[in-house]
């Protein structure tokens, strides 16, 4: 589907949204440009789910403008739908059907007929590497399958736009990566992919651009590179053999700067074994967003 709309895919000014006394949002401004992963990071409660919902006209904003390639979501709510394609936190599969069964369905509630539906179902079974088990019960697929399935779902017809809200969560570290490798094929096939997380290892690996959301707004945005020179340089740091951090010394990461670090330490006497740290987005997580959250929100992935 081509939007005659040539700006940002999203673009978010103001956007205040509250349940009750609590406010979610507050004066969110984002901006998403055209065919880039954008990853939205924040604790529980950020507010990363209602941002999608707002965006995806399931919530209404209280106040503020949010636009999806170029059309209100307040405003337009269709022809916001008509661009976009929304994959949750489960696979919205019916167990009962097939892999292919599932998508034809899908396809003939689109509009399609039913030769077009199977032809769809059939290509998008081999996009996303089911073709093996097409004919298989959806119960039976394990559960990267059934996240591919439900992304092939959202494919059906092609979104300009796909929001992903925390898409590998409850997988294993395999079919986590597997499906990093859809998610960036199918970003690198043209459609802006809109994504929420709380893995940071996955922001670091598939997003072009980062924003931290904190308390409803937004404290950081930038590539990961960005964001963790904003924490810091390396380090170079000594452990003593039970791996305790005996000393550390800061350094720009040139070979000058890396030897004048090790005379620093050799000077210090100590023995031990010695490793260069590089800030993550483990530490920009940690260093942008309050304390009271961090503990259950940071998720690493071994």
């Amino acid at each position: 589907m081509t939007s005659p709309h040539g700006g940002p895919a999203i673009e978010i000014r103001g956007l205040r949204k509250s349940f009750g006394t609590q406010v979610v949002l507050d004066d969110l401004d984002l901006t998403v440009a055209r065919g880039e992963v954008f990853a939205l990071l924040g604790p529980n409660g950020a507010g990363k789910t209602t941002t999608i919902n707002v965006l995806t006209s399931l919530n209404r904003p209280d106040a503020g403008t949010a636009t999806v390639c170029g059309v209100d979501v307040a405003e337009d709510p269709d022809g916001v739908k008509r661009r976009i394609s929304l994959t949750g936190q489960s696979a919205a599969v019916d167990d009962m059907l097939t892999g292919t069964e599932n998508l034809a369905m899908l396809g003939r509630l689109s509009g399609l007929s039913g030769r077009a539906a199977r032809s769809r179902a059939v290509e998008l079974l081999a996009r996303f590497d089911l073709t093996d088990a097409a004919a298989k019960r959806v119960g039976a697929y394990s559960g990267g399958m059934r996240r591919r399935l439900d992304l092939a779902l959202s494919f059906v017809v092609t979104p300009e736009v796909l929001f992903l809200d925390e898409p590998t969560t409850g997988l294993d570290t395999r079919s986590r990566r597997e499906l990093w490798d859809v998610i960036r094929s199918i970003a690198d096939a043209g459609t802006t992919v809109f994504l929420t997380t709380q893995y940071l290892e996955e922001a670091d690996h598939l997003a072009d651009r980062i924003a931290v959301l904190d308390g409803g707004r937004i404290v950081a945005t930038g590539t990961a590179a960005q964001l963790k020179a904003r924490i810091g340089g390396d380090t170079v740091e000594l452990h003593d053999l039970h791996g305790d951090l005996m000393h550390e010394v800061p350094t720009d990461g040139t070979v000058s700067g890396l030897r004048a670090a090790l005379d620093q330490l050799d000077e210090s006497g100590a023995e031990g074994v010695v490793s260069l740290r590089r800030p993550s987005l483990d530490d920009v997580f940690l260093a942008l967003t309050t304390p009271d959250s961090r503990p259950a929100s940071v998720k690493v992935i071994a």
